[in-house]
């Protein structure tokens, strides 16, 4: 069944574009973003080579990335603490979009690893992780599941070309047995 068309006169795009007046106009949007007491020590962190966290004074977890308040407790997090960057992948997925949406010739292998960090609890999701590419794994490695358990390591960017930034990392590799 076809749906209904309303009564009028419909354009076509390119005979819009031919109408009087109709400009094309594409909007320049400039802004600022604040990252925060918080984010602004983590990626401080990244650019020093180091991992950090704040650790909640009520039920002992470090949340990385770090956030003011414990969102568990509802309790103020004071501490600082350097996070191991050993972890192992939670899940992970083969993206062929890159980060500006583009199709990429070579898909990259994403994954959520979960950090090695005081006040997990098995069996809960309420980690310390990183959503982050992988490197050193394949997609028949995403795709059999041989990724998920799979213990890895920061592989950091040379500290000359650090900025404080989560790419300063440039991918968790695996850690060699």
């Amino acid at each position: 069944m076809k749906p209904e068309r309303t009564p009028g006169r419909y354009i076509r795009e390119e005979d819009l574009r031919r109408l009087p007046g109709v400009i094309e106009y594409k909007p320049v949007a400039r802004y600022s973003y604040s990252a925060g007491q918080a984010l602004s020590e983590f990626l401080r962190g990244l650019k020093e080579g180091r991992i950090l966290g704040k650790l909640c004074p009520s039920c002992r977890r470090v949340l990385v990335p770090p956030r003011v308040y414990c969102e568990f407790c509802f309790i103020h997090t004071t501490e600082w603490v350097e996070v191991p960057g050993t972890g192992v992948v939670e899940t992970a997925v083969v993206s062929y979009i890159g980060t500006a949406r583009e199709r990429l010739e070579k898909p990259e292998i994403i994954g959520v690893i979960r950090l090695d960090a005081p006040g997990y609890r098995e069996g809960s999701f309420d980690f310390a992780g990183l959503f982050h590419r992988l490197c050193g794994v394949t997609e028949d490695d995403v795709k059999s599941g041989r990724v998920i358990g799979m213990r890895v390591r920061p592989r950091w960017r040379p500290p000359e070309e650090r900025r404080g930034s989560m790419l300063d990392i440039e991918c968790f590799e695996p850690v060699q047995p």
